[in-house]
């Protein structure tokens, strides 16, 4: 009586299974740190996005403190206006302004798990 089965019934062999499994490693080792990458820089641009939020808020808060006193308002009240700290979606911005040129510096971070960050300054009108 024979044990062994027919051709087309067979498995891998103990070789080719450990063959297997080392190249999906090395895929594996390739891929993982070229996602986080991508994730990073996805969460760095969504920081960017809030931003561009922070700066549209400045513009419609000068424009409106401009129509209520007629006059242009500084830096420092136009922050104030606003609040030093906001949050826009998973970020939060923080606004201060820059002494020597009376601009509003921008910065964005990640809430939670979030964790992209970027900045900008916003020019106050002349």
């Amino acid at each position: 009586m024979s044990l062994s089965l027919p051709a087309s019934q067979r498995g891998f062999t103990l070789i080719e299974l450990i063959a297997i499994i080392v190249i999906l490693g090395v895929l594996a080792s390739v891929a993982a740190p070229k996602y986080y990458d991508i994730t990073r820089e996805a969460q760095n641009r969504a920081a960017l996005q809030a931003v561009t939020e922070g700066k549209a808020r400045l513009s419609m808060n000068y424009a409106r403190l401009f129509l209520e006193n007629g006059t242009a308002p500084d830096a420092a009240s136009l922050v104030a206006a606003i609040g030093a700290s906001t949050s826009v979606g998973d970020y939060t911005l923080n606004f201060s302004t820059i002494v020597a040129s009376s601009d509003i510096k921008i910065n964005a971070s990640g809430k939670g798990s979030v964790q992209g960050t970027n900045s900008a300054v916003w020019l106050l009108p002349k």
